[in-house]
């Protein structure tokens, strides 16, 4: 039987492509993939940004970096090449970086860069939840 493939934060695995060029590895993730296919995504990377990149938030449907630029556009098109990813490799579901603006789910950041939580989900995540993809977090390991 075949391994059951995953999509996976690629700084979750340790890859530097967050926003201030770092990682958030991650060794119960590690750990927890250690029987699974991980295809490692970066939709901010996906969508043409670069690392490293002003921090962003969601404020009012739109994602912003911090000097106040939308850069939504760069988050919808990341979105749209994982979900592509996930549909051309039969993935079904997806393991994302808590609180993340493309890939937190169920909490994110609320847009004033206080460090304050809201409800919501990124923007990734709310595509692949339209796409029946399961996702968990890190936070759920």
């Amino acid at each position: 039987m075949s391994k059951e493939k995953i999509l996976v934060s690629a700084c979750l695995l340790g890859i530097n492509c967050k926003y201030d060029g770092g990682n958030n590895l991650n060794k119960n993730v590690i750990d927890y993939l250690k029987d699974k296919e991980v295809i490692p995504i970066c939709p901010e990377v996906y969508g043409g940004l670069c690392t490293p990149r002003l921090p962003a938030e969601i404020k009012e449907n739109k994602v912003y970096n911090k000097s106040g630029e939308d850069v939504t556009d760069y988050f919808n098109k990341g979105a749209q090449e994982v979900l592509k990813i996930a549909k051309l490799l039969n993935v079904k579901t997806a393991l994302l970086k808590a609180k993340s603006p493309s890939c937190g789910l169920n909490k994110i950041y609320d847009g004033t860069f206080s460090g304050k939580i809201i409800d919501g989900d990124g923007i990734t995540v709310q595509l692949l939840k339209k796409n029946n993809i399961t996702i968990i977090t890190e936070k759920d390991i």
